[in-house]
């Protein structure tokens, strides 16, 4: 990322973190690693542990008696939109339900949840292409004005 952010000329300040399915796990795992590093977080369908693949469980959250609390505790500053469709049979949605309601109960300012009714895993469709909402606020985040 600092390789591209130099070649490119990216302002530091207004990276944007996104990802979906197991990206959407790695937005928690790196969002929650280097919280200052980032301007807004966008899990799209993801989550911090499953049971059925523990490859794509969130690293260091073993022993927490709850990691979504410890998780939120670590990005509550940070600008988050998270997206997950209903009907999702792949990375349950409840996983995203519980990381929204651990980041109200932090105290998070900017947090933002979003459940398409319809939609089974493939909700990335319709977070980054129905919801135009969503490129509006990520391109309004900016870290230093935190």
């Amino acid at each position: 990322m600092d390789a591209a952010m130099e070649e490119f000329g990216g302002n530091p300040d207004r990276v944007v973190l996104t990802g979906m399915s197991m990206g959407g796990y790695g937005v928690w795992d790196y969002g929650m690693r280097a919280p200052d590093r980032f301007a807004a977080l966008v899990p799209v369908c993801g989550g911090l542990v499953h049971p059925n693949r523990p490859s794509m469980d969130v690293r260091g959250l073993a022993g927490q008696a709850d990691p979504y609390a410890f998780v939120a505790q670590r990005v509550r500053h940070v600008p988050t939109w998270i997206f997950h469709g209903a009907l999702d049979d792949v990375v349950l949605p409840e996983y995203s339900r519980r990381m929204a309601e651990a980041l109200q109960a932090a105290g998070a300012e900017n947090a933002r949840f979003t459940e398409f009714p319809d939609a089974n895993h493939n909700s990335w469709d319709a977070a980054y292409s129905r919801t135009p909402a969503l490129w509006d606020w990520a391109f309004s985040q900016d870290r230093s004005q935190r």
